[in-house]
This record gives structure tokens, sequence and C-alpha cells, in this order.
């Protein structure tokens, strides 16, 4: 017997991160929830699975229309007339209290009440789904003790939208315990909340999927949901489903040994290979391009981050077409010490209070006033066409108290540099 176990569907939410760009793949972005369970649908059927289980967050909260919840109608017919049954729970994004509408689904999904837990039995595989939908978001009790008892001789699967314990990115919502999922009876459950993939097997496993689709930088690699297998009521294989289209990743370029701007550019195309090579064949990547290290070239890369991002879009295009997305180019490396050993105990200790005043420079708040001031007046002069180019200006521009300190963080260590140098060409 084989079923699928999928979470966090999360239907039309946007992709981040992309989409400000005039350069970024608009419709894949738009599209990119509903493609990914299209293709879970299309696996489904493809294996001739028993049944599906959904745990939670089919959907993102309440429908900006009704396309949203037509599409999944759409899905959940194409497995009725495959015969496929479909288990479905609610969890926060999808409660009762977060949706004011509806629609009928077909006669092959059974949805799991939110009064109290409830069980389905399939009596031809001796298979008991157990398991409660949210009637709240902000559902912080242990909903476990309710579960029932597991059905003797039977594969009993529970079904929960849970944070578990050691989840501390997600909310707390239904928490509870290892330990009380094992001690409940069942031989598999059935997760969902957390959006990364965890399996533990053992007497009993427990597992989450994962969401279906990567929506922002912070969540990474591979994507989808899991197909489980089971001899009777022994759970023998839980397999991963990659069904995601399009796929984010962090790059990390370390420039400490790199000489000058154009060996930094070429790093970025070596690493934007790899990517390449090691993703599937056709899967669009969203990159953000993390430099790093201690480097001379450091000053050349914060000096105009506009133009790097540029030089960072060419190697993708270079490379790869539209197969590769810059999300955002990020420079975290920091400049060479400037201070050499000839450097006199005078001028040590003139540069070293230069850098403490540019760090001190955000608690006087008559320095800050003034400075926001000078640069409200600079931004407001700009072209709309260079604020595009470059997301921090128009970011600093819209708000620019939330900014100043990043802002100063980042001129200290190329302010530092350029003192360095004019002390440098002078000695």
């Amino acid at each position: 017997m084989k079923f699928i176990h999928a979470a966090d569907l999360h239907l039309d939410s946007p992709l981040r991160g992309l989409s400000a760009y005039p350069d970024a793949p608009v419709e894949r972005l738009r599209t990119a929830t509903r493609d990914a369970f299209e293709h879970l649908v299309s696996c489904a059927i493809e294996e001739e699975v028993d049944f599906m289980v959904i745990a939670g967050d089919v959907y993102d909260g309440d429908w900006k229309d009704f396309n949203t919840g037509l599409f999944f109608v759409r899905q959940m017919g194409r497995l009725r007339q495959a015969g496929i049954a479909v288990y479905l729970l609610y969890g926060n994004h999808d409660a009762d209290s977060e949706m004011t509408r509806g629609l009928l689904l077909p006669d092959n999904v059974h949805d799991f009440s939110s009064r109290k837990a409830q069980t389905f039995r399939i009596e031809a595989k001796k298979v008991a789904l157990h398991g409660r939908s949210f009637k709240v978001a902000a559902t912080t009790e242990n909903l476990l003790p309710g579960y029932p008892e597991p059905v003797a001789g039977w594969l009993n699967i529970g079904v929960l939208h849970t944070a578990l314990e050691g989840n501390s990115e997600h909310a707390k919502y239904a928490p509870c315990s290892v330990v009380e999922l094992q001690a409940k009876g069942y031989q598999y459950w059935a997760l969902g909340h957390v959006h990364e993939h965890w399996v533990l097997r053992g007497d009993v496993t427990m597992a989450y999927p994962g969401n279906l689709q990567g929506r922002h930088i912070r969540e990474l690699g591979a994507r989808g949901a899991l197909l489980v297998t089971a001899e009777g009521a022994e759970i023998t294989a839980v397999d991963r489903l990659e069904v995601d289209v399009l796929r984010w990743h962090a790059l990390d370029v370390d420039i400490t040994l790199v000489a000058d701007l154009t060996g930094a550019i070429r790093l970025v195309g070596q690493g934007l290979q790899g990517l390449l090579e090691d993703a599937p064949a056709n899967r669009p990547l969203a990159v953000r391009v993390n430099f790093k290290g201690q480097s001379a070239v450091h000053a050349e890369l914060v000096v105009d981050e506009g133009q790097l991002r540029q030089e960072v879009i060419g190697q993708a295009l270079g490379l790869a077409g539209d197969r590769i997305w810059i999300e955002k180019v990020c420079v975290l490396s920091q400049p060479l010490k400037v201070i050499h050993a000839h450097a006199d105990d005078e001028a040590l200790g003139a540069l070293a209070e230069l850098e403490g005043l540019a760090l001190s420079a955000l608690d006087d708040a008559q320095f800050v006033q003034s400075l926001q001031a000078d640069w409200a007046a600079l931004l407001e002069k700009l072209p709309h066409d260079v604020l595009l180019a470059a997301p921090e200006l128009s970011a600093l521009r819209r708000d620019p108290q939330a900014q100043m300190a990043e802002r100063i963080r980042e001129a200290t260590p190329l302010l530092m540099a350029r003192v360095g140098q004019d002390a440098r060409s002078s000695s």
C-alpha cells in the first residue's frame, strides 16, 4: 500500500524577493505554488497511490477571489477520477476562523472536523486516519490528548498540524513532544506546519514533508512531499518527492584570495555553474549571492552595488539564459586591515579614533537627523531607473530611519579603506 503525505501547500502565496526586479520571472512566480501542487497530483496518479494526506495549510488565508478554491477543486477532481481519496486537515492559515468562504469539495475528499478529533477508516486496507483541524488560527493548546486510541491490528496514521518541540522558528501551534507522539501508539504521524523536510524512523515514524514550493530565500533547496509505503501495519519506506518548480539557493563567494573585481565576478560564475550542475535539468534557480571573506576587493564591491548586481546578472545570463534569477547580491565581506607595520603610533591612534567616531554616529540624534535630511534631498534627485536598479536605495528613500544603521555600518569599512589607501600613497 502507498500513500502521499503532503502539507503546507499555501496555494497562491506569493514568492517574495524577486518580483521587485524588472528581470524577474513574473509568470513562474505567480503560478509556482499551483504548479508544484499540480505536479504532486500527477505523481499521485502515476504512482497509483491508495490515498493522499494533506496535513494543513492548503491555503494561505482567505482567498482574494474564488479562483484559488476552484483550482484546488479541479485538482481534487483529477484525483477522484483516478480513484484516489484525500484526507484533509486544516491548519493555522486555513482554520475555520481564517476562511470566510469555501466551496463544496468532491466526494473523494474527507476533511477532519475542527470540533474534536475524528477517525476515518479504510476497511479494505485496514487503515485508520485520526486528525483534528484547527478551529482558530491561534490554536496553542496540545490537541494530542483528544486523539482516539489506535485501532488494534490496523495501520494507524495520526494527522496533526503542530510546531512540535525544538522548532523555534515556527509559531507554537498545537505544541506537543516527540515522546508524546511515540506514546500514542500510532505507526505513522503525518505532520504539518514546519516547512523543512524531517523524518524520524523507528517503531513510530513521524515526518514533516516540508512545503511544496519554497517562497523566499529562507526556504532553500528541494521542496516537496513524501511517498510512504506500508506492509500491513508496518511502515516500510518513506521516500521524498520533489515537486517544486523554482528552487532557492544561497551562493557564498569567498573573495579572500581575489586580487581584483574581475576575479570576484569570475568566482560568481564558477559558483553559479556548480549550482546548475547539481540542479535537476530545466529547474529554474533563484539565487542570493553573498560575497564573504577579507579582501582588498571589498571597497570596489561596495562602491556601486547597482553595477555589481548587473555584473552578477550578466554571469547568470551568460551561463543559462533564463534558468538563473538573481534574488539579491549581498556584500558581507570585510576590507583588508588598513594599518600596516610602518604605521606609527600617532597614525594608528588617529585611524582608531576615526573608526570609533563613525561607528558611534548612530548615538548622536542631531547627526542622524541631519544625515537623514541630506540623504532625502539626494535620493529625491535620483532618476527612477537608478532606484529600480538599486533596491537598497529605494528602501532608503521609503524609510531612511530604518535603513540608517545598516548604511552607516556598510560605509565605515569603505571609509577606513579609503583613508588607508591615502595614507599609503602619501608615505
